[in-house]
């Protein structure tokens, strides 16, 4: 066993003696020692009732023959830190979790890792740790909200309290309205209810096979996630003792079946950040038109908030994953996961209880996948939108270019009603290394939805979106306008061409025009000037390349 080095022989004296005064028996010195990384914090909702998981997970490590220690991570509430200079940190978490993990798995030579887990953030830290480290590793997200209940109808956080600024901005709702809304959207534990990042990262975990059958959707609240948190502390012994490890699962496989059932669950941009990422630390070679590729042929089977109107609980009631798995059985490829079962034979025991919740391959919702990547002048290496999240009439847009060198500044003129129908908007400067940390914009995209012109206005930033963004918004423009792309160049009053069905994103202006253009362009003094942010803009990689640090020696 790994952690052996620490616990056996006569040098090891001293470690066994710090071991002993933890509590650890001599008869559980020699079991496996496996490591609970939890992300517990009371400012997170999906967070808050990890105490029960943990202790779930605990019994299930002891009942399978290990000895458990507990270690924590921090997280950051992306809808708390969202629209000011909070988010600026809540990417560059993701790659300090994944670090965090590493110093304390390898400090201590755990045999086995289980991961509790929730939000944005958090769960593709984890996993990319899990795939650094390459240990047996189970992990656990904690599950979703349920639905908030007002006036009879069912609620949800980007609609009911984003939105409802511009709302109420464009006297289009009260402010008593609002504060009722506020204090029922988010009902309590649990990740947010629709179909943003921190549930599409629990889908693309349990799909990638790094978390048992059911778990993604199992509901906070329920008996379920803590038996599901029970079971993955049995399952980790078994995949210690057969000596499987996490990039055991993470195949090139594994990542398609993640990046399907995400496509077809209309799924967040974020994921075009966070699976790259994985794949680069398993290893795995995942460039980003794998989107694109298979995009093209996964159909939308599912339509949930913010872009349709079920909610991730309607998933759970249908079927969970292994409902949706099975009715694209003929795009998932059949791969192992960490409960001993490949996911095939998961499908083969899988019902969808619901065929309007979850459609069939042959009548979806949309005969595209969910997200796109773009190409052209302005997004030479890339970017990426959620098409599934865009009305027919805004899939073709042109419009004159109105540039903000800050989501502040950008936000101002919306709440001002300075930004008008016919006009795209450009948000720069807020990529991995100009933000620096590549903030999320749901700010201003849900203020603009909020004022009814989410069919009238087009969005385009170096930096990224939330998962509850609607409308024609391009994010992870790439290269960033930090590193002098040509989102840089744009002018106010520029004409900008986007054309989703062709994949196309281009700025009317000469290639002559632009030359003259770059010659003249200044990098600007950076935003952030002091702290770990000014260390994380030294070293992240572009939008394209997942926002991954420049971490390997080079020959």
């Amino acid at each position: 066993m790994r952690s052996d080095r620490i616990k056996k022989g006569t040098e090891r004296a001293p470690s066994r003696s710090l071991l002993y005064a933890t509590g650890v028996t001599e008869s559980a010195m020699r079991n496996p020692f496996i490591a609970v990384i939890s992300s517990f914090t009371d400012i997170i909702p999906g967070h808050i009732g990890f105490r029960d998981l943990e202790r779930a997970i605990e019994k299930g490590i002891h009942t399978g023959g290990g000895q458990a220690f507990l270690s924590s991570v921090p997280g950051v509430c992306d809808g708390i830190a969202m629209g000011h200079k909070g988010m600026h940190y809540s990417l560059p978490t993701r790659d300090l979790i994944a670090d965090m993990i590493e110093c304390v798995v390898e400090a201590h030579a755990f045999d086995g890792m289980v991961m509790l887990t929730n939000c944005d953030k958090i769960t593709p830290g984890m996993l990319m740790a899990s795939a650094r480290l390459d240990i047996p590793t189970v992990v656990v997200t904690a599950g979703p909200m349920m639905a908030g209940v007002h006036r009879q109808r069912r609620r949800s956080l980007v609609r009911d309290t984003f939105e409802a600024v511009g709302q109420v901005q464009a006297g289009l709702m009260s402010c008593a309205e609002m504060t009722a809304l506020e204090k029922e959207a988010c009902p309590g534990p649990g990740s947010c209810s629709g179909m943003y990042t921190a549930n599409t990262m629990a889908c693309v975990t349990e799909s990638m096979g790094m978390s048992m059958a059911g778990c993604a959707t199992s509901l906070a609240v329920s008996g379920k996630s803590r038996r599901i948190a029970f079971d993955s502390g049995v399952a980790v012994l078994d995949l210690v003792r057969k000596k499987i490890t996490a990039r055991s699962m993470m195949s090139l496989e594994a990542f398609e079946n993640a990046i399907t059932i995400d496509l077809a669950m209309g799924g967040s941009t974020n994921t075009a950040l966070h699976i790259p990422a994985i794949a680069h630390e398993a290893g795995v070679k995942l460039p980003l038109e794998a989107f694109d590729k298979l995009g093209r042929k996964t159909p939308q089977i599912c339509s949930i908030r913010p872009g349709g109107e079920d909610f991730i609980e309607d998933i759970e009631y249908a079927g969970g994953i292994p409902a949706v798995m099975k009715e694209l059985k003929q795009f998932i490829h059949d791969a192992p996961t960490v409960s001993g079962v490949s996911t095939h034979k998961i499908i083969g025991k899988a019902r969808n209880q619901n065929r309007v919740v979850i459609r069939s391959a042959g009548k979806p919702y949309k005969p595209e996948g969910a997200l796109c990547v773009l190409r052209g002048n302005l997004a030479p290496e890339g970017a990426v939108v959620k098409q599934s999240a865009i009305t027919p009439e805004m899939m073709k847009f042109k419009g004159k270019a109105v540039c903000f060198n800050s989501e502040e500044a950008a936000m101002a003129k919306v709440m001002a009603g300075k930004v008008k129908a016919g006009q795209v908007v450009i948000v720069r400067y807020e990529g991995p290394k100009g933000g620096p940390g590549m903030r999320e914009m749901l700010a201003p995209t849900s203020a603009i939805a909020g004022m009814g012109l989410q069919n009238s206005v087009a969005l385009i930033t170096d930096g990224r979106f939330s998962g509850g963004t609607r409308g024609p918004c391009i994010g992870h423009v790439s290269p960033e306008a930090m590193e002098g792309g040509p989102i840089a160049l744009v002018k106010n009053g520029d004409i900008i061409e986007i054309d989703i069905p062709k994949r196309k994103i281009d700025l009317r202006v000469s290639k002559a025009e632009l030359k003259k253009r770059a010659a003249k362009w200044r990098k600007p003094k950076a935003k952030i000037k002091k702290g770990y942010l000014v260390r994380y803009a030294q070293t992240v990689t572009s939008a394209a390349q997942g926002a991954v640090h420049k971490n390997k020696i080079c020959d």
